[in-house]
């Protein structure tokens, strides 16, 4: 008796699964055709508008002249390099995760980087 109230509840509730699926289906198919244009208005319209604003941000550009006064002008010649130097580090080795070696033969530039780190006596 208790089984057949299971299937019972089970099938009731498949069955407005289905109802609801069927409705939604329904409702997303059922569009109608006088909504298309609008959508299609709207995306040609934002089209254009981004297109003119293209065109005047490239008319802004072109009437930009360039030529070498600024760096005669005295706030240009006050400017100081505050830039620095970088020295050369040494290299290590070529493969840095290759396994250790006792036969391993050093680089040009592992010999050069181990006369620069020579202990001072």
């Amino acid at each position: 008796m208790h089984m057949i109230e299971t299937l019972t509840r089970h099938k009731l509730i498949l069955i407005v699964t289905a109802v609801v699926v069927a409705g939604v289906a329904w409702y997303g198919l059922s569009g109608t055709s006088a909504k298309t244009p609008d959508l299609v208005t709207t995306t040609t319209g934002s089209k254009n508008a981004a297109g003119q604003e293209l065109v005047a941000t490239l008319l802004a550009l072109r009437a930009v002249k360039l030529d070498g006064t600024i760096f005669s002008d005295p706030s240009f010649m006050s400017l100081k390099d505050l830039s620095i130097e970088i020295v050369p580090e040494p290299v290590g080795r070529e493969n840095p995760f290759a396994p250790l070696s006792r036969q391993s033969a050093p680089s040009a530039n592992s010999t050069q980087s181990a006369q620069i780190f020579t202990p001072r006596r």
